[in-house]
């Protein structure tokens, strides 16, 4: 039971991984406050009421972790719409900065806490048709390794996970064809993302942590 009477924050707790984070951190004793489409991640001003409530009902955050974002891909960069580039760096990258500006401040003021963000392992490299996707996962990636920078010495740990394909019924309807046991399961990844917001990993800031599936 790592996470007995700590509170933690999912935010798309309600799609696959959401759902899988969550039920990894009930079960080993955490209160989890899940943050869905009810809360619109893309106004801050809802954001701020929403931890706000929060902190009014449990006192303290410990743990926050930005499992929201989107996913758009088929066109050469040249052709991308504005529609699309906002559609991925709002999901990807706002929604995160503004559940960090809502929860940070508090858990600099309670003596620490855990950040873990959802990248891509795809985003390491770029990659044809999915400009726009990458970008944001990369420009994620390095949103982490500079919150990390900032928040190392006052007790914050930010880090982020970097899974491949993962086992959802949507992928496995999309790519009929393709061998799901090479994807990342959903209660793989969110063991990873529970080490991350672990004691555990008291030791590391700033990681990039790739979750590949089975070899």
């Amino acid at each position: 039971m790592r996470f007995t009477d700590q509170v933690a924050i999912v935010t798309g707790a309600a799609g696959n991984l959401g759902r899988a984070v969550c039920a990894a951190f009930e079960k080993e004793g955490a209160a989890v406050v899940r943050l869905d489409i009810e809360t619109n991640l893309l106004d801050q001003r809802v954001v701020d009421r929403a931890v706000k409530k929060i902190l009014e009902e449990r006192q303290r955050i410990h743990i926050l972790c930005n499992i929201a974002g989107g996913f758009r891909m088929g066109k050469p960069v040249h052709e991308t719409s504005d529609e699309d580039w906002n559609f991925l760096f709002d999901l990807n990258i706002r929604t995160v900065l503004h559940t960090a500006r809502a929860v940070v401040p508090h858990m600099l003021g309670s003596g620490g806490g855990k950040i873990v963000n959802v990248g891509a392992y795809a985003a390491r490299n770029g990659a044809a048709q999915m400009g726009a996707y990458v970008a944001s996962k990369a420009a994620l990636m390095r949103l982490t390794e500079s919150m990390a920078l900032e928040l190392r010495e006052r007790k914050i740990n930010v880090n982020c996970v970097l899974p491949t394909i993962l086992d959802t019924p949507q992928n496995r309807k999309d790519m009929p064809k393709a061998d799901p046991k090479r994807w990342v399961a959903l209660r793989d990844l969110a063991q990873a993302i529970l080490f991350l917001a672990s004691d555990d990993a008291r030791a590391i800031h700033g990681a990039a942590l790739p979750v590949t599936g089975l070899s």
